[in-house]
């Protein structure tokens, strides 16, 4: 019985150190990780999400940082971007 414990615990600290790291990694070396996962023939549902990390783009609207950049230093052709900040009510 102590043996069955043991191995559910590990599996249990397994997951939940795989789950905190993706969850924590940049996003670049999260979609690059995906796109070598994704070599392998996963269930639908863990395929989807994999794909899906693969070809998300970051928050910003800029395309991440490891976009190549282009000759007006983007690649999207949009040039500047403008970002909002807008200050919390107190």
């Amino acid at each position: 019985m102590h043996h069955l414990q043991s191995s559910i615990v590990a599996l249990l600290v397994i997951g939940c150190s795989a789950y905190a790291a993706w969850t924590l990694m940049p996003t670049v070396a999260r979609r690059g990780l995906a796109k070598q996962l994704l070599r392998v023939r996963w269930p639908a549902p863990l395929a989807m999400r994999l794909q899906r990390a693969a070809s998300t783009a970051s928050g910003c609207g800029c395309d991440g940082c490891d976009a190549s950049a282009g000759p007006r230093g983007n690649d999207s052709g949009r040039g500047v971007q403008k970002i909002l900040i807008v200050p919390r009510r107190r």
